[in-house]
């Protein structure tokens, strides 16, 4: 074999090896749809919506101290209608908005890390303002059989100005529709 054919053929290894640029699209695509699928299920809410996002051995670590990790979709699922019934039975709304900082690919395994952001509006009647807090996240994820799970998500709280604050990065979810509160002050 002749070096020029030598090189030719590692250069050709090598790129084989690499991940194609439309793979790592169709990937992102994927992993950002979580957080359009976590906002549906906040503002309707509906606990069912998460339910295919998350695979059958996942676990939620809790930012709360004094509640231990939930491990299994259908916990999970449970935690979330549990904390839905809750607003419903307020007779509120919620929303929320995700801001994915950085992303972490490897084979099928993905990583997302960013701040998230919670608005809580009371019911008209209750004359109360509406409240906000955020947090950061870490999310891991595994692809199986060409489809995204989430196998652990974690969160804790922050100051929401992280999540004002975040820059967006290219093909990453990045939530625009939360501007910072503001106070209005009464002059009477």
């Amino acid at each position: 074999m002749t070096l020029y054919k030598f090189t030719a053929a590692c250069i050709s290894l090598l790129f084989s090896m690499l991940p194609s640029a439309s793979a790592n699209t169709e990937d992102n695509v994927a992993l950002n749809q979580f957080y359009t699928q976590f906002t549906q299920a906040f503002e309707t809410l509906d606990a069912q919506i998460v339910k295919g996002m998350y695979a059958e051995n996942a676990c939620y670590v809790p930012e709360n101290q004094s509640k231990g990790i939930t491990m299994g979709r259908k916990n999970i699922v449970a935690l979330y209608d549990q904390f839905f019934g809750k607003i419903r039975h307020k007779e509120a709304h919620i929303e929320v908005d995700f801001r994915v900082l950085e992303r972490q690919i490897e084979a099928n395994n993905a990583t997302d890390i960013g701040y998230y952001l919670i608005r809580f509006y009371p019911p008209l009647d209750a004359e109360e303002p509406v409240s906000e807090f955020a947090g950061k996240f870490v999310t891991v994820s595994k692809k199986k059989k060409g489809k995204w799970y989430l196998t652990v998500d974690t969160n804790n709280r922050s100051e929401p100005s992280f999540y004002y604050d975040a820059k967006p990065t290219a093909n990453l979810y990045y939530g625009h529709h939360f501007s910072p509160l503001t106070t209005a002050k009464n002059d009477d």
